[in-house]
């Protein structure tokens, strides 16, 4: 005998039987049409969502997908799973789709919302040079005002005599951790940079009290340092936070914060003078252990100088002179 299951309205709505359908349509209707259409027949968190994003249509442009869940008082799951059923891929496409759609995709606009306010699209070289270096100075200026440096001590201190010392970071903070680890490699402190969370929690839940370790997380928010340092935290190391949010999660899960300026907010979306200041910190770090390791710094350092100095050429061109390129020979 043979079964015909009817399709209840849940399941023909439910996100996964929706997607197909509102992909096919896309393109005939806007995004505020797809949620008009789809809103009545969704579960009460994603209609949360729904209303919040009717109310403030650019939204999802201005907020990260962890505050626009807080925002409608539900979860980031939830926010992927609404996307999906107006049909998107996941939020970073539906992002996209309401900034052109709002009208903010045009070149004039997307230079003033997504890269700077103070830089006009036109300035000459020397003019955003200048305005550069005025906005990194500053950044560091303050970064400099707000660091505890009994704080920076204890942890520079903490990290020469560390066993191992494990830092975590994701994005562009992981360019940063990758950039501390080396030099503290150099220097002789056994150091690991992690930015894949699977391999980060691996090595966290090894660490003990003979520990050292490190989260980089500029709004302090990022889910995968959170979890990384706190799991190192729960094993026994001294966990140290470098963040510009005294107040974040990732904060709250460290023993020591180091705060770091939070940058220009008319450069977005990520300000490239909150880099500075976090080298900032990590080169003061740096220099603090190496005072307290010197001979083994040192004789470090030396030994690293040898092993590359064949592959480095001289100092002057000059015994193999070349014909010199011209302005002109590039126009």
């Amino acid at each position: 005998m043979f079964f015909t299951r009817t399709m209840s309205i849940h399941d023909a709505f439910s996100p996964e039987a929706m997607v197909p359908l509102m992909q096919d349509i896309g393109n005939e209707l806007s995004i505020t049409q797809r949620i008009s259409l789809r809103r009545p027949a969704m579960p009460k968190a994603m209609a949360k969502i729904a209303a919040v994003i009717t109310e403030h249509p650019t939204a999802p442009v201005e907020l990260t997908i962890t505050e626009l869940a807080d925002q409608a008082g539900t979860s980031a799951a939830t926010v992927t799973r609404f996307c999906r059923a107006i049909g998107f891929d996941g939020y970073t496409q539906f992002r996209v789709g309401v900034a052109a759609e709002s009208g903010r995709g045009d070149a004039g606009t997307t230079w003033r919302t997504d890269i700077a306010d103070d830089i006009g699209q036109d300035d000459p070289a020397d003019r955003v040079l200048l305005t550069l270096l005025g906005l990194h100075t500053r950044s560091m200026e303050i970064t400099t005002g707000l660091l505890d440096l009994d704080d920076v001590q204890l942890v520079a201190r903490a990290i020469s005599e560390a066993r191992h010392v494990d830092i975590y970071g994701v994005g562009g903070s992981g360019v940063i951790a990758d950039e501390f680890r080396g030099r503290l490699y150099r220097i002789g402190v056994n150091a690991h940079s992690w930015s894949d969370v699977h391999d980060g929690l691996t090595s966290a839940v090894l660490q003990d009290g003979s520990s050292v370790a490190v989260g980089i997380s500029n709004t302090g928010r990022t889910e995968e340092t959170i979890e990384m340092l706190s799991h190192a935290r729960a094993a026994g190391a001294l966990t140290v936070a470098i963040t510009t949010d005294a107040d974040s999660w990732l904060a709250s899960s460290a023993d020591v914060a180091l705060i770091t300026a939070s940058g220009n907010p008319a450069q977005r979306p990520d300000d490239l003078s909150i880099k500075h200041a976090q080298l900032l910190v990590i080169d003061l770090l740096y220099v603090l252990v190496a005072q307290r390791t010197l001979g083994q710094a040192a004789t470090r350092l030396a030994a690293s100088a040898m092993a590359v100095s064949a592959h480095r050429r001289s100092s002057s061109p000059a015994e193999e002179p070349r014909p010199r390129r011209t302005k002109e020979s590039h126009r």
